[in-house]
């Protein structure tokens, strides 16, 4: 099955295979459990409906915007395209696809609606992806009102933000934890976090992001070490840090925290789930998630 596919009640299937040869999608016929069979698997739903059958579908389903499909409702007129759902994560931009075939995309985001850009847009743009996600919300309110800065920068490098600025970069699917000795020099880290993506089979190009605690904000070999992986570095801190559970115990204790590797991989990964467990190697401490 594709990422996209066309819900449609059995009398606007002529109108769901129009969609669905235009998306190169699948299509299947409205039941009551198509939306939580689809759920799980899809990137994109078209439904072609009304908009109570919808809402009542998908309202038990909805979990995290960051991770919940894209759906699109289409009118039983064939005249509008509503994003539903996922407005900045990809719903619009499947409703002004749809305006290929003669439907009006009625986009109702604050920022898409009064012409103004998004961070999801600019990231999604500039093939990257946003590490602090809880930040959109005060960065997209302020485009409605003004233009923000987007400044790149080029590792390696430190980076110091704070709760209102979105911080994006490159796309990768695993991010890895590093914890150091005090004095760690660049050739130690590099070769740990080497030598452990080696272990799990995984590329550097493949990792999103390393992180650390910000108590090692002053390690200046952490800081090269990852920039000669052409890697992005950030600090996490105390909060962050000890609000991961399940983790292994750690002598982190010692200096306030759960743990260093793991919980920091875990802080910063998409499905909070360990790839591989903290591993030491001489002075360095490595830990994956995804």
């Amino acid at each position: 099955m594709t990422e996209t596919v066309v819900v449609a009640l059995k009398r606007f299937l002529p109108d769901a295979e129009r969609i669905a040869a235009f998306l190169h999608a699948d299509v299947i016929e409205y039941t009551p459990s198509v939306f939580p069979d689809l759920f799980p698997t899809a990137r994109r739903i078209v439904a072609i409906m009304s908009m109570g059958i919808a809402v009542r579908g998908i309202a038990p389903l909805l979990h995290d915007k960051w991770t919940d499909p894209a759906v699109v409702v289409v009118s039983p007129d064939f005249r509008f395209a509503i994003p539903l759902i996922g407005g900045h994560h990809g719903a619009n931009e499947l409703a002004k696809e749809l305006a290929g075939l003669g439907l009006v995309p009625v986009i109702t985001t604050a920022t898409e609606a009064t012409g103004r850009d998004s961070v999801e847009g600019i990231a999604r743009r500039s093939g990257c992806d946003i590490i602090n996600k809880d930040s959109t919300r005060a960065v997209n309110a302020a485009m409605l009102d003004a233009d923000v800065p987007v400044h790149a920068v080029k590792g390696p490098g430190i980076v110091i933000a704070g709760p209102d600025v979105s911080i994006l970069v490159m796309k990768g699917e695993y991010t890895v934890g590093v914890g150091c000795r005090k004095g760690i020099t660049a050739e130690e880290v590099t070769g740990a976090i080497r030598t452990a993506l080696a272990e799990s089979g995984i590329s550097q190009e493949d990792v999103l992001v390393y992180a650390t605690t910000a108590k090692k904000l002053h390690e200046a070999g952490l800081a090269a070490g990852v920039g000669a992986l052409s890697g992005n570095l950030i600090f996490l801190d105390d909060d962050t840090i000890n609000a991961i559970t399940g983790t292994s115990p750690s002598r982190a204790g010692k200096i306030g925290l759960l743990g260093v590797a793991e919980p920091a991989a875990l802080a910063v990964s998409r499905k909070k789930e360990l790839v591989m467990g903290k591993k030491i190697y001489g002075r360095v401490t490595v830990a994956i998630a995804h």
